[in-house]
């Protein structure tokens, strides 16, 4: 009976199984870098949605590298305090308003904070 163990195999540890006639899944790897600069690559099945953040090694959040950030947002001009005035007056309404109060000003209506 001694002659028919398994001496020197560590049953269970190993596999007797080989990789033949095995189909792996088809994998795409999906990059994604931090605001620190890490670059992480992750394989994800193929048709698999890949998140678009992914936390990184150092704690930070970073973005998937394919993806354009202009794309997802909308960006709208920066308006200025003059672009909203001029939305609702014209130059010349603005130089009438402005020597009005000027004349206000010199005839006392407003107090001088000194």
């Amino acid at each position: 009976m001694a002659e028919r163990s398994l001496r020197g195999m560590s049953i269970g540890a190993k596999s007797l199984e080989s990789d033949e006639n095995v189909d792996f899944a088809d994998r795409s790897d999906v990059t994604y870098i931090c605001p620190k600069g890490h670059r992480t690559i992750l394989p994800f099945a193929e048709g698999a949605e890949a998140p678009e953040e992914w936390e990184c090694r150092c704690g930070e959040v970073a973005k998937r590298e394919d993806v354009s950030q202009e794309d997802d947002e909308i960006h709208k001009p920066v308006r200025t305090h003059w672009d909203m005035v001029m939305e609702r007056r014209s130059e010349s309404e603005l130089k009438e308003l402005l020597e009005k109060r000027l004349k206000m000003h010199r005839e006392g209506w407003f107090p001088d904070y000194e």
